[in-house]
């Protein structure tokens, strides 16, 4: 029988992984060091610091990523790759024949409460170490918010959870129960709150990756969002988004190109909010894809078996697995749109015009994503090449914020006229692509949301808090009242108190 999740989380520790830090925050693991030993320096605390924020990025060992398993669970892609048996559980998500035993439950769950319980231990150890103090009170701030960020992706993806605020010990690792989300929810909220009078204002380069005032706001206003907090929501986006476009407090600015967002060379851009963090160092190989510390996005997104036919015309694409390929209808909406190019990678008019060749595997539409496809010349000189992307992805950015800002004035009643917050805000993503401003409506708001942050995971998340999904994604097998949430994995049933939700035939 498979461990559970908690039981296995017990014998982690915080400090599992050695940690660089190179101009940013990135994780390097190398070997492991018990619990009992460590925690004894301001260096180790820091150490255990960056292994929890190791799993906002995590990477399973099979690929899965949280953007790529609801990608494929969206309208705007299909889970694709070579046949409908390769990345089995890509594609469970995408035909809605996910259950309690599929592999993408129990990579998430798994994600998820390792990164609760890295928090955990962090805070209970940090206390007994002598270190400078503002550090501590930091660090503190730190793992509460990143605690917060791991949870609130548990409540949204499973809805009934246990809320687990400190390390477990053995004899009561199965007598865990879970809470009603109400009380996830709130203690999200007080995580995120506590942690920022002591988190920076903003994030030198040095520490670049780490978490920042304005980051947390956008994180609590994402979370008064989802629970329909009209107006605290608008409130925590104002403070992240500031007076006007471009006079935010903690100087986020949208880039001017778009384009500019999926150079792989500009990482922790003034557009940057939350951002997960890659490298081509790690000399990933085929024996060791759980290091995670190179992108698999741009090797699974790629067209597979790509060959340039007219090589002076021809994008310089590595041939990938055709992981994510976009839909049709997306695609429709988007030809014409100027996020076009740097979005889709258009493998259709290149194949049609002699320029290259590539096969049509699994739910080929010929659009794939642009936004992350690996190139020759973004990979690694070391390494399994093809595994070691440096691209880092976006959690939240700029446009993200004002968009949801935009939403949030709108449905707290505000004014939403022209030369309002919610106006301006939204048509600032507009005006940085030269289209004309458009009215302050959910129908002009959901549209922009879907064009500018195709492929960022947050198409099937927006599709659940505005109960579109059922119709949306019915043609996919989406039913209603179910497929909102994912069910809880059955190796988290065997032997323990958690109890499946109701909605997937238990009865919590």
């Amino acid at each position: 029988m498979k461990k559970n999740i908690l039981a296995i989380a017990a014998l982690l520790t915080a400090s599992q992984l050695i940690v660089s830090c190179q101009k940013q925050l990135d994780v390097n693991p190398r070997e492991r060091i018990l619990e009992t030993s460590y925690y004894q320096t301001q260096q180790q605390a820091f150490t255990g610091l960056v292994a929890v924020y190791d799993q906002l990025g995590n990477q399973s060992g099979g690929y899965l990523t949280k953007l790529n398993l609801f990608s494929s669970g969206s309208d705007d892609h299909f889970a694709g790759a070579d046949s409908p048996s390769d990345l089995g559980d890509m594609q469970a998500m995408n035909n809605y024949t996910v259950n309690s035993l599929s592999g993408a439950p129990s990579y998430l769950w798994s994600k998820g409460f390792t990164g609760v319980y890295r928090a955990n231990v962090l805070l209970k150890k940090i206390e007994g170490i002598t270190m400078d103090a503002s550090t501590k009170a930091r660090y503190i701030a730190e793992a509460k918010a990143l605690r917060a960020i791991f949870y609130f992706d548990l409540v949204r993806i499973f809805k009934n959870i246990p809320l687990i605020l400190a390390p477990i010990e053995p004899s009561g690792m199965f007598d865990v129960t879970q809470v009603a989300p109400g009380d996830v929810y709130k203690q999200i909220e007080t995580d995120l709150t506590e942690a920022l009078s002591a988190l920076p204002v903003t994030i030198p380069t040095a520490d670049a990756g780490r978490l920042s005032q304005g980051a947390v706001h956008a994180v609590l206003g994402k979370v008064y969002l989802w629970q329909e907090k009209w107006g605290p929501a608008a409130a925590e986006f104002a403070l992240v988004n500031g007076t006007a476009p471009g006079a935010s407090t903690y100087g986020y600015k949208l880039l001017p190109n778009f384009a500019d967002l999926w150079n792989w060379k500009n990482k922790f851009n003034s557009e940057s909010i939350l951002e997960l963090s890659y490298n081509t160092t790690s000399n990933m190989g085929w024996g060791n894809v759980g290091s995670r510390e190179g992108n698999v996005m741009g090797i699974l997104v790629g067209p597979r078996n790509y060959v340039p036919v007219i090589a002076a015309q021809a994008p310089d694409y590595v041939s990938g697995w055709s992981v994510m390929p976009i839909t049709k209808e997306l695609f429709d909406l988007i030809h014409y749109d100027p996020r076009n190019k740097p979005t889709v990678a258009n493998l259709d008019s290149l194949e049609k015009a002699g320029i290259v060749t590539y096969k049509h595997a699994n739910d080929n539409t010929g659009y794939f994503v642009e936004k992350y496809a690996g190139r020759v010349s973004t990979k690694a000189a070391v390494g399994q090449l093809e595994l070691n992307f440096g691209q880092n992805m976006y959690e939240i950015r700029l446009a993200d914020t004002y968009l949801m800002e935009a939403e949030a004035l709108l449905k707290s009643g505000a004014a939403v006229g022209s030369g309002t917050r919610a106006y301006i805000f939204l048509n600032a993503v507009r005006a940085r692509v030269g289209l004309n401003p458009v009215a302050v409506t959910m129908d002009n708001i959901m549209k922009e949301r879907r064009l500018e942050l195709v492929a960022e995971g947050q198409r099937w998340f927006d599709l659940v808090r505005w109960k579109l999904a059922p119709t949306k994604l019915a043609f996919k097998g989406f039913q209603a009242n179910k497929n909102e949430t994912l069910p809880i994995p059955q190796a988290e049933l065997n032997n323990t108190k958690i109890l499946q939700s109701k909605e997937w035939g238990g009865t919590k």
